[in-house]
């Protein structure tokens, strides 16, 4: 079954080789770190101390990974810590986090044999923890083989997820037994896991740790800056559309030139912050086909950017800095059926949240705020209809300055009422990191 599962991959790398090679010649996202991919990492100054490898795939689980990070190498300073990624983006923003704790920073293996091996001959990890739900199928077997424990933390595993791999279910279940420990967010992803074939002892709920994250000194810093810089105020109000996918960005211009022709008192500005970086040109292209003066954080600061109505945020790991700004946050991926993005960094920064009716990424923590009245969601609709609607829950939250604080109260008290995950993770932890330890 694993020569099978590495031939179907090869056959898939092969497929995307020439979009690899052409994104090489542009110096892309995909060209970037290709060698690290192939298992030859940099050297990294080594020492008797064990490592503890953590792996994130993109930015969303390298911001999460921040307060597990924290709370280890608290307790288990003799650690020394490694992060791999998968995406360019991830990469740069793990780089920027993880600066000073970090030995190395590098790109995830391409998940053949030989690649997995090479790379871990050179990291040579006791502990190895994958945020959420990667299986990578050689590299679990591989790790396993090297002698280090693999555990996966701030788990979960989507119904739609689930459904996908139970057509493998007998491979899903060699590769899952060579986890030693998954620490789940919910008991609905523990379920399903199980139900794969991992063993129900190796299985603990911890809760999200997306719930204990914390907006450092940096980021109040660059929060300054960006309040100078776009003369932001509330005489002007800022509505922050934020990790936007296609088409969302043309619903979201649409529902804002709505709702700027229909303000009655202060006309409010907006910021768009695509989720993926490869889409910057093209958003800026359509914020200028929209007819409202506009400014790129990626330009050189100038005059225009305080007369800016909308703001383009083409820059990577800076959303978290611009949620204090806001008056309203609508959160994307949701007004597709890609499944909604992270609602829970706005509500730590105490704003009024707005979603689309697909939230299924984050299902039970949105239900969660709807009982709690902490969040909007819109009904669901078609793109026109869409831009309406928004419209609408703009200018109505625009207009009652006493909901948005109502929303923007009961949604911080949720996220505060469920800290805790990222400590929970630790203590499951620790009977693995104290073997290590002494190893």
């Amino acid at each position: 079954m694993f020569f099978l599962y590495s031939f179907l991959y090869t056959i898939g790398f092969l497929v995307l080789l020439p979009r690899f090679l052409f994104d090489a010649l542009r110096k892309g996202k995909y060209a970037a770190g290709f060698w690290e991919r192939f298992g030859y990492l940099p050297e990294f100054e080594r020492n008797e101390k064990p490592v503890l490898w953590l792996h994130c795939v993109s930015v969303g689980e390298t911001q999460a990974a921040r307060p597990i990070v924290k709370e280890l190498l608290r307790e288990f300073p003799d650690f020394q810590f490694v992060v791999s990624t998968t995406t360019n983006t991830g990469q740069t923003l793990a780089r920027k986090l993880f600066a000073e704790e970090a030995k190395l920073v590098f790109y995830f293996p391409f998940d053949w044999r030989f690649t997995v091996r090479r790379a871990l001959r050179r990291i040579k990890p006791s502990i190895v923890l994958i945020m959420e739900t990667e299986l990578w199928f050689n590299f679990l077997r591989e790790a396993h083989k090297s002698g280090a424990k693999i555990a996966i933390v701030n788990g979960r595993l989507s119904e739609k997820s689930a459904k996908h791999y139970s057509y493998i279910k007998k491979l899903i279940s060699s590769v899952l037994h060579y986890i030693d420990l998954a620490l789940m967010q919910e008991h609905k992803d523990a379920k399903r896991l199980t139900q794969l074939g991992i063993r129900a002892d190796k299985v603990k709920i911890t809760g999200n740790v997306k719930f204990d994250q914390d907006f450092d000194e940096n980021e109040s810093d660059l929060t300054k800056e960006l309040r100078e810089r776009f003369d932001v105020s509330k005489d002007a109000p800022l509505i922050i559309a934020a990790s936007t996918h296609a088409p969302e960005e043309s619903i979201i211009l649409r529902a804002f030139k709505e709702t700027w022709e229909n303000s009655s008192q202060k006309l409010p500005r907006l910021l768009i912050a695509p989720r993926h970086p490869e889409r910057f040109k093209e958003v800026a292209e359509l914020v200028e086909e929209s007819g409202f003066q506009s400014a790129r954080r990626s330009e050189k600061e100038s005059e225009k950017d305080k007369l800016a109505r909308v703001i383009l945020l083409d820059s990577v790991g800076e959303l978290r800095a611009v949620f204090p700004l806001a008056e309203i946050v609508f959160v994307g991926g949701s007004l597709i059926s890609h499944g909604g993005q992270n609602v829970l960094e706005p509500a730590m920064a105490q704003k009024a949240i707005v979603t689309g009716f697909y939230t299924m990424n984050f299902e039970a923590i949105v239900k969660e705020f709807l009982k709690q009245n902490a969040i909007v969601q819109l009904p669901e609709s078609s793109e026109k209809e869409a831009a309406k609607k928004l419209a609408e829950v703009f200018l109505q939250l625009l207009q009652d300055a006493d909901l948005r604080e109502k929303l923007a109260k009961k949604a911080f008290a949720f996220a505060q009422d469920n800290r805790g995950a990222s400590r929970k993770t630790v203590e499951h932890l620790k009977s693995f990191l104290l073997t290590r330890e002494k190893l």
